[in-house]
């Protein structure tokens, strides 16, 4: 066998997988079919070309995307080094120009001596069984393989192939744009280090450049926007798009179709920033008589509820603010006194303080008996009332789309809080008793089950 190796495909993974190769001292022949061949999605001659959003999502470390991504720094990944070069502002996200970063990747590529990039389909003048007769073969083609090539992975495999229906990010002119009634602003602004005093944090996050236009909605405004969206003209598909809908980059008008409050609890959910107008008009919102909610337990300084309440609460002109507070479990029954005293309307109760919470209530809902724990927390004119709710939304959703659980016979898989507070709340609404749960067991001996 041949001390090479061939990559089929000069995209993100293969050229990565090039470079990652190469640099450990090994012979690498990339195959690209541009400029000889493009596919419907392509345009650019050169390798790592970008068809779909130029957002390599978020940089933050609290998130999955940005530790990923601190990693590949460590382990050299030539692409997040070429993406930190070639950024432009996107504010927490690491976003690029996608001209200026396919340009730069393919002359890294070309600088390589181990690196030979030969600009050939791969299906049709030469085959994947030819390359891998005495050497090791990468295919690395993504969803937009060329025909040729998908035909023979086919035929080596014999399986169905794989695909996926990806969407187009929408581009606009700024001109468009009433900059009188949008504002400027990156959603959830910064992150805060654990060494950092919130004042200070919040002093230097004013000072971070903002880089998204938002545009504040009212109800009216939303409805018409939504009812306009779901009946637009929409450009006709290529024949490779006509396929089935991928989950996870969801073209806007098909999500838009799926309901009214989509959009609004998905990509357009009113969380992490706040309009400057709305901003300066919150004393004047907030009067004497306002009521107080809020969420009690710790950390709770990530929480998203008070962006989602106090929006929903201007939605709806109703008179109350909502907050959060970090409160121990040592700290529960003042907190609970606090909240009778100041004479609060409610709260919601995480982690961990639910069980605490539960155990200083006045009266328990039937669920919340059964499990000793409470999510939510109603004063009743002093009288604090526990309920847990997960069960109750549960069910209640299942009712909304036709299904009653009277009488039914429930599996279950998962034996955590929410399972626990689902199998409660489906007992006392008359589901039958013959549950089976599974209860995954790390040990490696498999799955437990028991029934109820």
């Amino acid at each position: 066998m041949k001390d090479e190796i061939n990559i089929i495909g000069g995209g993100l993974a293969g050229c990565e997988a090039a470079y990652q190769i190469a640099k450990r001292g090994i012979k690498v022949n990339l195959y690209e079919m541009k400029p000889n061949k493009f596919s419907p999605a392509h345009s650019n001659k050169d390798l790592a070309e970008i068809v779909c959003s130029n957002s390599f999502k978020s940089n933050l470390h609290t998130n999955a995307c940005g530790l990923l991504k601190e990693e590949l720094r460590l382990l050299d990944s030539l692409l997040i080094r070429i993406a930190d070069e070639t950024s432009v502002p996107a504010g927490q996200a690491l976003a690029v120009d996608r001209e200026e970063f396919s340009k730069r990747v393919t002359q890294e590529l070309e600088k390589i001596k181990n690196i030979t990039i030969i600009r050939k389909e791969v299906g049709d003048s030469i085959s994947v069984r030819e390359l891998a007769r005495d050497s090791i073969v990468i295919i690395a083609t993504g969803p937009l393989t060329s025909d040729n090539l998908s035909k023979e992975i086919l035929e080596i495999t014999g399986q169905e192939d794989l695909h996926f229906y990806d969407a187009a990010a929408p581009i606009i002119s700024k001109d468009s744009i009433n900059m009188e009634i949008a504002f400027y602003g990156n959603r959830y602004e910064q992150e805060r280090p654990k060494d950092m005093e919130v004042d200070e944090w919040k002093k230097s996050a004013k000072n971070v450049d903002k880089s998204y236009i938002n545009l504040p909605m009212n109800k009216e405004e939303y409805e018409n926007f939504w009812n306009e969206l779901v009946n637009a003209e929409v450009v006709e598909l290529h024949q490779f798009e006509k396929r089935e809908i991928f989950e996870g980059c969801m073209p806007v008008e098909v999500m838009a179709k799926r309901g009214i409050d989509t959009l609004r609890y998905g990509p357009l959910k009113p969380m992490g920033f706040t309009d400057p107008e709305q901003e300066e008009k919150m004393e004047q919102r907030i009067k004497g008589t306002t009521g107080l909610l809020a969420l009690i337990g710790s950390p709770v300084g990530h929480s998203g509820s008070p962006d989602m309440y106090n929006f929903c609460f201007r939605y709806h002109n109703l008179d109350y603010s909502y907050m959060a507070f970090d409160i121990k479990e040592d700290q529960v029954p003042a907190a609970l006194d606090a909240m009778r005293l100041f004479k609060m309307r409610g709260c919601n109760v995480t982690m961990p303080c639910k069980t605490a919470a539960a155990q200083n209530m006045d009266e328990l809902s039937p669920a919340a008996r059964i499990i000793g724990a409470v999510n939510t927390i109603v004063n009743e004119n002093g009288k604090l009332i526990g309920h847990m709710t997960d069960g109750i939304g549960f069910v209640e959703n299942l009712r909304d789309h036709g299904v009653d659980v009277k009488g039914k016979k429930l599996v279950i898989l998962g034996a955590g809080g929410a399972a626990t507070a689902i199998q409660v709340q489906c007992a006392l609404d008359g589901a039958t008793s013959n549950w089976v749960i599974s209860v995954p067991v790390i040990n490696g001996t498999g799955p437990k089950t028991r029934t109820r």
